[in-house]
């Protein structure tokens, strides 16, 4: 029997915490930067937590 894959576009994207709650990091952080200020870049820099019915997909994407 062959094994379950995981996604691997998920896999890249997103990472399961010890709780097992999905991490994702910001957007808006790869170009024009110039215009926005520092403490915007700032909290994007930190990683968010996905919320509701999208965390359980996106954990079964993880899963494989």
């Amino acid at each position: 029997m062959p094994k379950q894959k995981s996604n691997r576009g998920a896999s890249k994207r997103f990472r399961l915490t010890a709780t097992g709650k999905v991490r994702r990091f910001k957007a808006n952080k790869s170009h024009i930067l110039t215009k926005k200020h520092q403490k915007r870049k700032r909290r994007l820099r930190q990683p968010g937590l996905v919320k509701g019915a999208d965390a359980k997909r996106i954990a079964q994407l993880l899963q494989g």
